[in-house]
């Protein structure tokens, strides 16, 4: 299915979605994906993975307002030197990010544009589907050999985000909250 994002990249040469089911209304679980980011709760996955390659991950294991994602021009780190922007924003919806991060981490010129959506639909009364989506376009021809093996822990890492955000969305809230 078309999902928000894909417009950007129409022509994708990879395209990998990923998806899961919260039992958690959408209202539960979007505070949770609006914090995603190096510099913002993390990303739900395996800190002490992303950590030894240098990304400074600290993944929240509570919601903190000022964290979160507000915005089209909002950056998400994914390292200290390296963002993407949010280029589609709807509140409790979705967000897609987009860039391009070069071989040393930076976001100087890389061999491919990027873009990843985060998107939450109504699924049963109550619940939520989380999908994820990542979009590759090579602009240099060997691209695919630098993409397509960096997508098979992408893989590892998305399964483990989703589970992630889906195990914080479905905990009972504190009274009173």
């Amino acid at each position: 299915m078309s999902l928000p994002g894909d417009e950007y990249l129409p022509s994708a040469d990879l395209e990998a979605t990923r998806a899961i089911t919260i039992h958690a209304p959408r209202s539960h679980v979007w505070p949770w994906v609006a914090q995603v980011g190096q510099n913002r709760g993390g990303f739900y996955s395996y800190d002490w993975l992303e950590n030894l390659v240098g990304c400074d991950i600290h993944t929240s294991n509570a919601i903190v307002p000022e964290l979160r994602i507000r915005a089209v021009g909002d950056e998400v780190n994914l390292a200290p030197p390296a963002a993407l922007k949010v280029v589609a924003f709807e509140e409790g919806q979705h967000f897609v990010l987009r860039g391009a991060v070069a071989a040393d981490g930076t976001n100087g010129p890389a061999p491919y544009d990027f873009t990843w959506a985060f998107v939450l639909i109504e699924d049963a009364p109550g619940g939520t589907r989380l999908i994820v989506r990542e979009r590759y376009a090579y602009l240099a021809n060997w691209a695919g050999a630098l993409v397509e093996p960096a997508e098979m822990v992408s893989f590892l890492m998305s399964q483990r985000m989703l589970r992630g955000i889906r195990d914080r969305a479905e905990r009972p809230s504190p009274a009173g909250a």
